[in-house]
Parts: C-alpha cells; structure tokens; sequence
C-alpha cells in the first residue's frame, strides 16, 4: 500500500514528543485542508515497548535509484545527484525539476524507464524475511507516481512517499508532506509505544535512524560511513536482518518487567 501524508495547515502544532521508555506527547492539533480539526492525545506510557517494527529507506536499500536510472536513460548528468550527495532535498528536488522541465521529460517517459526496473537483488527475500518477524513501513522522499511498480514486484509493502504535481503530463513541483518527515514518523510510532528499529543509507536518513531505538546504515557510501562513525553499518542483508533482530532481542522487556 502507498500512502502519502497531507500537509498541515498554517498555524497547526506539533508534536513534541520525549523518545524515551516513557513516551510523552503534548495535546496536538492537526488541521488538514477544509476537514475539521483531528486532536491526538497520547498519553504516557509506563513500560517500556513490548512491540517493534523497522522503518527502511527504499532506494539504494531496497530498489535502485529510480533518478540515476533516468539519468542513464536521458542522458542528463545533472539527474545523477541523489540524497547521498545533496543533504538539502528540497535544492535537490528543485534542481531535479528544473533539468526536466528543460528537457522536456513527460511523466509517462519517466514511467515507462521505471516499469522496467526491478528490485536489488535479494530486497524482496530479505523484506519477506524481516515481515515474517515484525511490522515494516518504508519511509522514503519517493513519488507515489514513481514507486508503484516496485512495490508491486516486493509483495506491496507500506510506503510513506511524498506525491508528485503534475501539469500537462510534466511533473512541475511537489510539496513536502512536513519539514522531517522520516523523523515525524520515528516519533509517531515511538508514541504508540512502539520500539522502532531504522536502517537507510543517506543524509535524509540519519535523523531517522538516530531517533530510533536502534539504528544503522546499510550500504551507505563511504562519506557517509565516516561522517557517521558511531553508527554499525552492513552491506548484505544477512548481516542487517541479524542486526535488526538482535537489537529487537536486547531491547524487549523481561517478562513480568
């Protein structure tokens, strides 16, 4: 399923939430669009989460990298700059628009090169295996126009993605859902009481990852590694799903704790 989040009207709170083992939220109000406002309380937790589920980035983790595949097939250096280069996405995505609109590139030419992508090796196995564990949301700065067709090839998975304005049949601008959004989400699972378990391979995933109970870096380039030391990093899957599993392990409770 791919969900995509409504910005929050001007004006609207946030949430300011305590990640520890007694998650705290203030009273929050969320107004989206012309529906009446949505008011959330969460209340304190007194134990510490009994329940976990993983957030995983997408691309480079478990798909290609849909704008270096467009970058190849359009010939256009400039599509090559990813989330790995650019910390700043809404320059990257500025300067991602501004080459097609110069180009010319229609949606449906962009939809034809990703219908013919498919999965990393190993992505849908590894994804079955962590599924069969515990739950999973990808959290990425995709497009609901773009994902589609590999998240059919990986058995559907929940993705939380931005989604794309089009005009004329050319994507001309989008709109962030919110400011961090992998970070929102890590603190929205957090204050359901959930342990949260992250992995991703960028700049735009370290807030996420770091927000986390646990977290790590999978197959991030070499930058990255050494900006960020502290944090394990793996490149095979075996290696993440032990990870992740043994972190879950040293995280859950006692029972009667």
């Amino acid at each position: 399923m791919v969900l995509g989040f409504l910005s929050p009207v001007a004006g609207s709170q946030t949430c300011d939430i305590v990640a520890t083992t007694e998650t705290r939220c203030q009273l929050t109000t969320l107004a989206f669009g012309a529906n009446p406002a949505i008011f959330y309380r969460v209340m304190s937790h007194a134990a510490a989460p009994r329940q976990f589920l993983v957030t995983l980035d997408v691309e480079g983790v478990l798909t290609p990298e849909i704008w270096l595949a467009l970058a190849d097939e359009f010939a256009l250096d400039d599509l090559r700059r990813t989330t790995q280069d650019e910390p700043n996405y809404q320059r990257l995505m500025d300067g991602r628009l501004s080459t097609l609109a110069t180009h010319d590139i229609t949606i449906d030419r962009i939809q034809k090169v990703i219908a013919n992508l498919t999965p990393l090796e190993g992505a849908k196995s590894f994804l079955d295996g962590l599924r069969e564990e515990m739950q999973v949301v990808l959290l990425s700065d995709t497009f609901e126009q773009f994902i589609g067709p590999l998240m059919a090839q990986l058995g559907q998975p929940t993705i939380l993605c931005h989604h794309l304005d089009i005009a004329n049949g050319r994507p001309v601008s989008f709109t962030p859902r919110l400011a961090s959004q992998k970070l929102a989400a890590v603190n929205a699972f957090q204050a359901m009481n959930y342990g949260v378990i992250a992995a991703g391979d960028s700049f735009n995933d370290l807030e996420m990852i770091d927000a986390a109970n646990a977290g790590f870096l999978f197959r991030a380039p070499a930058r990255i590694k050494a900006l960020r030391d502290d944090l394990a990093a793996f490149d095979t899957y075996a290696d993440l799903t032990a990870a992740i599993l043994k972190a879950r392990d040293a995280l859950m409770p006692e029972t009667g704790a």
